[in-house]
C-alpha cells in the first residue's frame, strides 16, 4: 500500500518516467534507450518502495499498559542521552533518537494514546539526521502528548536529504497509540523524550519498528 502522504510524488515521478521512456524512442542508439529505461524504471521502483505503508499491529503489552511508548518510526537507535526539555515536559528527560535511512518505512505512528497538548513547527537547517545536534538545529515538528501516566514529547526531524515534513496534527487533537500521523520524506530522524522515572527498553544499535517496538514505559 502506498501512503496518502506520498501519492502526489509517486504520480509525478511515474509520469516523468513515462515521458522520458517514450521520448527516448527518437534515438536509434539502443544503449542510450536501455540506459534511460533502466534509470527511469529504477527511480519508479524506488519511489514506490520508499512510500510503502505496511500495516502494523500494536503489541498486546502496549494495549494493556497505558504507559508503554512505541517507536514513532522505523530505524536504528543512534543515541540515548540525558537532556532538558523546558517547553512542554519542563525538566530533565531521557532522549531516545532513532535514525531512519532512505530504505526504512517513513510513515510515522503515534507512540502513546492521549491528547496533543503541545505542537510546534521549527524552521531549521538540514545537517545529517544522525548528527547529535540535528535535534536542536534541523527543521522539525515537536509534538507533546498528555497521557494518564504523564507527559511525553516526540519529534519529526528532517535530515540532509529530507526536505519536507508532513504532520497534520494540531494542539487539542486526540491521538491513539499506533495510528499514522505523518511522515518525513527521504531520510530523517525521530526523537522521543521521556520524563524522569521512565524505563527505557532499548539500547543504542537496536532496530525499531514503528508502531510495534516498545521504546520505553512512563
Amino acid at each position: 500500500m502506498i501512503t496518502p502522504y506520498g501519492r502526489d510524488v509517486v504520480l509525478i515521478e511515474f509520469a516523468l518516467a513515462a515521458v522520458a521512456s517514450f521520448a527516448i524512442l527518437v534515438t536509434d542508439v539502443v544503449a542510450v534507450r536501455l540506459l534511460v529505461w533502466v534509470i527511469a524504471g529504477g527511480l519508479t521502483l524506488f519511489t514506490f518502495y520508499f512510500f510503502r505503508d505496511p500495516n502494523r499491529t500494536v503489541p498486546a503489552e502496549a494495549v494493556a499498559n497505558p504507559g508503554a511508548v512505541l517507536s514513532p518510526g522505523d530505524g536504528k537507535v543512534v543515541q540515548i542521552i540525558p537532556a532538558v526539555e523546558k517547553e512542554f515536559i519542563g525538566g530533565s528527560v531521557t532522549q531516545v533518537s532513532i535514525f531512519l535511512s532512505p530504505l526504512n518505512v517513513h510513515v510515522n505512528r503515534i507512540p502513546i494514546s492521549g491528547s496533543v497538548g503541545y505542537f510546534k513547527y521549527v524552521v531549521g537547517k538540514y545537517v545529517v539526521a544522525f548528527h547529535e545536534k540535528s535535534s536542536e538545529l534541523n527543521e522539525r515538528t515537536e509534538i507533546g502528548v498528555n497521557t494518564p501516566r504523564g507527559k511525553i514529547l516526540f519529534k519529526q526531524i528532517a535530515g540532509y536529504v529530507a526536505r519536507r515534513i508532513v504532520c497534520p496534527l494540531r494542539q487539542g487533537d486526540r491521538v491513539t497509540i499506533g495510528e499514522r500521523f505523518g511522515m518525513i520524506k527521504f531520510g530523517s530522524r525521530v526523537d522521543v523524550l521521556f520524563p524522569e522515572g521512565s524505563t527505557i527498553r532499548v539500547k543504542v544499535g537496536d532496530v525499531c519498528v514503528g508502531g510495534e517496538t516498545i521504546v520505553g514505559v512512563l
